[in-house]
């Protein structure tokens, strides 16, 4: 067992307390700011980035009140479109039930002959409004110089003096020997100020005894009066 003179002894804890002293300075070092190494820790903008991360929540926050606005607008829109649909239905419900009352009284036995003679007397009346010269006239302005007039009606509907305008439908039978004579009338009616919308009801092909195509055509027509 060997023993440590005083002098080495002190020597030794001299030497102890100074690596001690040398390790507490390079911690304090390292963690002071000044430590800190710029090419492995870059600095960072915290206080910008906090900053731009805030706009944006505030500017998310705007955007959901905004559709939360929206949808309370459409709701309310849509309860509105409800209202007004259930106040129609209601309204074509109560027509419905009046006019099955109106239908159920025509219809009795003892008003027959009376709804009868109402009809009769408005077609005889709307037969009479019409000048079937006028009609005539008005016709050669718009048939092709190939489309023959043969035949000419009017249905049973009652005229509509509108405007000093007396408003019916004409039922008409043409021939012609050209079928694209035809489409050039329906272009002629639908384009004068007298006739309206044309349709074509039907159509017959030659025969051995009638060379010309057949057409019925239904138009609207507006006489002035």
């Amino acid at each position: 067992m060997s023993y440590l003179s005083p002098l080495e002894t002190g020597k030794s804890g001299a030497g102890r307390r100074g690596l001690m002293r040398g390790a507490m300075v390079g911690a304090f070092a390292l963690s002071s700011p000044s430590a800190i190494n710029l090419a492995s820790q870059p600095f960072q903008r915290e206080r910008a980035q906090n900053a731009m991360y805030a706009a944006l929540s505030a500017a998310l926050f705007c955007s959901l009140i905004v559709l939360v606005i929206l949808v309370l607008g459409e709701r309310s829109g849509a309860a509105n479109i409800r209202r007004a649909i259930e106040a129609e239905r209601t309204q074509l419900a109560e027509l419905q039930r009046r006019q099955a009352q109106f239908s159920a009284v025509l219809g009795r036995p003892e008003n027959a002959d009376v709804f009868s003679t109402s009809v009769f007397l408005n077609e005889l009346i709307a037969r009479r409004s019409v000048s079937w010269t006028k009609v005539f006239k008005d016709l050669e302005t718009v048939l092709p110089s190939n489309v023959r007039l043969e035949v000419v009606r009017l249905p049973q509907v009652p005229a509509q003096e509108v405007g000093g305008e007396n408003h019916v439908h004409l039922d008409m039978v043409v021939g012609t020997n050209r079928p694209g004579a035809v489409i050039e009338m329906l272009k002629r009616l639908e384009g004068s100020s007298l006739f309206g919308s044309a349709a074509v009801v039907n159509q017959q092909p030659p025969t051995q005894n009638d060379p010309l195509y057949k057409y019925r055509v239904t138009v609207s027509y507006a006489q002035k009066l």
